[in-house]
């Protein structure tokens, strides 16, 4: 089973909602894909005080990739700040071509960044399907905690949306690549490019297959690029290669319960 996945690379300007849906709305008529993957906040920046930013459950932005996916073709994800009664969350949207809609709350706030002051974190993994294949939904900092994206036989594939910043751009590349070679799948990890009030971002986005290979990388730039999954050959190599079945068992818990 073969699957076809844009990574849209964008610059967004700080806030320009208009501005920053046109620019994804061509990122995602532009291509040929099964999947579209945009940034972290793709539709306002990486705000950590939204205000007026923050719409609520199913407003406007989220109708937008309601209305990509169905007009296209092709399941459309990425993420919103959503005021959800009066609850901030860093809400991640799978929209497929049915209408349907998948979502996400980000697990993991960006503390250093202030995020963890505005948000509520979410407290469930979520699997959502394209294709025929299954996608584990993270966003940027998740990136960062390995138990939280373990491949339990649940998913084929890692996507994480994301604004990460240029000063930790190390950081983020290699671990990519960790997330896919522990978990024995394809990762897809979008960033964006250009500057907010805060920091720089220069991108890197990239498709990661099962065993640590770059698909594709977009660089530094604006680029909507393409990759093709090819999920019989990682099921082959999971088979040929079991290291799953001597990963250790553990059960997650809350602060509370420790």
């Amino acid at each position: 089973m073969n699957l076809k996945v844009a990574i849209a690379q964008t610059d967004i300007e700080w806030g320009a909602v208009p501005q920053n849906l046109a620019r994804a709305a061509e990122a995602v008529a532009g291509v040929e894909a099964d999947l579209v993957v945009l940034p972290e906040m793709f539709a306002t920046g990486f705000m950590t005080s939204p205000g007026t930013a923050a719409e609520e459950p199913g407003g406007p932005i989220a109708e937008a990739m309601r209305r990509w996916a169905r007009q296209y073709g092709r399941t459309v994800t990425g993420t919103v700040a959503v005021n959800e009664s009066g609850r901030l969350r860093n809400r991640m949207l799978w929209a497929d071509p049915s209408g349907e809609v998948t979502v996400y709350d980000k697990r993991h706030l960006f503390r250093p960044g202030g995020e963890a002051d505005a948000y509520a974190a979410g407290d469930r993994r979520v699997v959502a399907g394209c294709g025929g294949a299954r996608f584990l939904m993270q966003i940027c900092y998740d990136l960062r905690f390995p138990v939280w994206s373990r491949n339990r036989g649940d998913y084929d594939a890692i996507v994480y949306c994301a604004s990460w910043s240029a000063h930790r751009r190390d950081v983020w590349r290699t671990l990519l690549r960790a997330r896919a070679i522990e978990n024995q799948c394809y990762v897809i990890g979008v960033n964006r490019v250009g500057s907010d009030p805060s920091t720089i971002y220069v991108g890197d986005s990239a498709v990661i297959d099962f065993k640590g290979r770059t698909v594709v990388d977009a660089g530094d730039g604006v680029s909507t690029l393409t990759a093709e999954l090819d999920f019989d050959a990682q099921r082959a190599f999971r088979e040929s290669f079991p290291a799953w079945r001597d990963a250790d068992a553990f059960r997650l818990t809350e602060p509370d319960e420790q």
